[in-house]
């Protein structure tokens, strides 16, 4: 069946990095569109970036919660090891939210309600 498995959440401080994986298993990998997505406590879930299947095309929201994630995170995959990555730099509070790996059903800049794959979440906590 299909996994996706996140690692690379952690508590970090305002300014820093964090690097994100996810591990995908039980499907053909470069047939989907991949992406990141991320919820914070009492609020919606919101798209962050996403992918496509060979790595061509990527799209990263416009604005997230004031303040775009272009320029300070980067979305890649390594379809060899059918994983999906989210470099994050320059963190700030507003980032801090439960980060969650996407699969199927989307195409750049869909909403998180149109993926069909989720995986379990990995934490990301920002100081200030």
């Amino acid at each position: 069946q299909v996994q996706l498995v996140e690692s690379g959440g952690g508590s970090v401080q305002a300014g820093g990095s964090l690097r994100l994986s996810c591990e995908a298993s039980g499907f053909t990998y470069t047939n989907y569109y991949m992406g990141w997505f991320r919820q914070a406590p009492g609020k919606e879930r919101e798209g962050v970036a996403t992918i496509s299947p060979f790595g061509i095309s990527t799209y990263y929201a416009d604005s997230v919660k004031g303040r775009s994630v272009k320029g300070r995170f980067t979305i890649s995959r390594d379809n060899a090891k059918n994983t999906l990555y989210l470099k994050m730099n320059s963190l700030e509070p507003e980032d801090t939210a439960m980060y969650y790996c996407a699969a199927g059903g989307m195409r750049l800049a869909s909403p998180w309600y149109e993926a069909n794959y989720w995986g379990q979440g990995t934490q990301v906590t920002v100081s200030s």
